[in-house]
């Protein structure tokens, strides 16, 4: 998607579509005379409430130089939030659907505020996306552009908002096709692969542990979940230098487990195909990591891949094998269905190698965290209040969102092996989104600053939204990358 920014006002501004975003059943702003005019007209006319996320489509009628009206709806004022506001832009989809590719923005929150801009923007981009990479006929690519009116102050701060959200945007929008790959066709080869040109396009390092390799280095843990596959695991290492040859690298672990049919513990019949999307974490890394280096921000930033895929075969892990992980500690595998948690001990091992300031993982790990928290949050647990509060208020200031779950010696106790050191679930059955962040935490040392983020509720969408087509959601990139723009 082009941006640009413009003086003019939103009535002058010839496009296909003029976005007006409303807010507590008003429009956000005042506007020109006869515009106004025919938006209160329309709202009362379609008995549009301005409930977040609403969107309604209509013709100017002549009155304004763009063809149509998209009104989005941002609900009450009182609890706006930036994430409501990031989808609202993503009205663009029901823009295109009416045939319109050229948008204009009447006005956005905050006064036209560069961090409103940029959430606009980026949520404009996302609602361009579908994946059709399968669907047969002739494609046309929707091309759009989305035009700032009445940007008179501050257009410094303006372009630089909308440069960082089109890095961003291209960033979320090139890894989604992989993201929503099967797979059969995104293996653990394809993933390396792509990661590869990746980096090579952007600047990054890029280098990926074979199964060989993977034995040497003792990750264990890992080829356990691959052994009943007949695709091998491998481990992809992402690198961005950064501009500040002092600084300590953050490392970003994600789950990309390419498909999981629970292995020996099957996983029932019934939505399986959906665990095509057990590979999220990793997408929502490599996603982050071409966002880091489009922006060539100066903290180094490592992401760190553990690929597999899950299957059942006479070769599989079966329930009671145990393990020695890289770090040599020693798991007992009671539910082959836990395997994300076994894929990442051994790269959390393998980051503590880069002598990192923090690591965070991001993995679609537990059923437990859609009970607990829906699909409206991703949970974050982890050794360090002051890095998962961060992480916190950068997903809020990100548009997504997270919510601290509690990491107590209890919840440890449940992870200790009656055989082995450890076991992969817990001994109950109970808090299973926190016992499997317990299980974690066994693997990084409480000096080092970590969190985990359990996406299991918010990596994808199963049906159409108002802002976004099913599938990947890459949900913690952006978090990651507000993150990050911080340290």
């Amino acid at each position: 998607m082009k941006y640009c920014l413009t003086s003019r006002s939103a009535d002058t501004v010839a496009k296909d579509a003029l976005i007006v975003f409303v807010e507590d059943k008003k429009p956000l702003s005042e506007q020109p005379e006869a515009l106004s005019r025919l938006l209160t007209e329309q709202i009362k006319k379609n008995q549009f409430s301005g409930d977040a996320l609403q969107t309604a489509v209509f013709p100017s009628f002549g009155k304004i130089k763009a063809e149509r009206i998209i009104l989005a709806g941002l609900g009450a004022n009182k609890v706006f939030r930036m994430e409501t506001l990031e989808r609202a832009a993503a009205a663009v989809r029901a823009g295109i659907q009416a045939g319109a590719k050229n948008f204009a923005i009447a006005a956005c929150p905050g006064n036209n505020s560069p961090e409103s801009l940029h959430a606009v923007a980026r949520g404009a981009a996302w609602g361009t996306y579908s994946f059709t990479t399968f669907k047969t006929g002739k494609k046309t690519g929707t091309s759009c552009s989305l035009t700032f009116s009445g940007i008179t102050k501050h257009t410094a701060a303006f372009r630089k908002a909308l440069t960082d959200a089109d890095a961003e945007s291209k960033a979320l929008l090139s890894t989604a096709d992989l993201a929503n790959l099967p797979g059969n066709i995104a293996t653990p080869q394809k993933i390396a692969s792509w990661s590869r040109s990746m980096a090579k396009e952007n600047g990054l390092t890029c280098s990926v542990l074979s199964k060989a390799e993977l034995k040497k280095q003792h990750c264990n843990a890992l080829l356990a979940v691959a052994a009943g596959s007949d695709l091998d695991a491998k481990i992809i290492t992402l690198k961005h230098k950064g501009t500040d040859p002092k600084a300590k690298p953050v490392v970003l672990v994600g789950k990309t487990i390419t498909f999981d049919s629970g292995g020996i513990s099957l996983k029932p019949g019934k939505n399986m195909g959906w665990m095509l999307y057990d590979k999220c974490g990793g997408m929502a890394v490599l996603t982050a990591m071409q966002m880091v280096a489009r922006l060539k921000l100066k903290t180094p930033v490592i992401g760190i891949l553990t690929v597999a895929e899950n299957m059942p075969s006479g070769g599989a892990t079966r329930p009671g094998d145990i393990v020695k992980s890289r770090s040599g500690k020693t798991i007992e595998i009671l539910n082959t269905d836990a395997e994300g948690r076994l894929a990442l001990c051994d790269a959390l091992d393998l980051a503590l190698t880069h002598k990192p300031a923090a690591v965070v993982d991001l993995a679609t790990l537990t059923g437990a965290v859609i009970v607990a928290l829906g699909h409206t949050a991703s949970a974050v647990i982890g050794n360090n209040s002051n890095l998962t509060e961060k992480l916190t208020q950068s997903a809020e200031a990100a548009g997504e969102r997270l919510w601290e779950l509690p990491l107590w010696q209890e919840y440890k106790d449940q992870m200790k092996g009656t055989f082995a050191d450890l076991q992969n679930i817990g001994k109950d059955g109970t808090a299973g989104t926190i016992t499997a962040g317990a299980f974690l935490s066994e693997f990084v040392p409480e000096n080092i600053p970590w969190a985990h983020i359990d996406i299991a509720g918010t990596a994808w969408v199963e049906s159409p939204k108002p802002w976004m087509a099913p599938g990947a959601t890459l949900y913690g990139a952006r978090t990651l990358i507000e993150w990050i723009k911080n340290l």
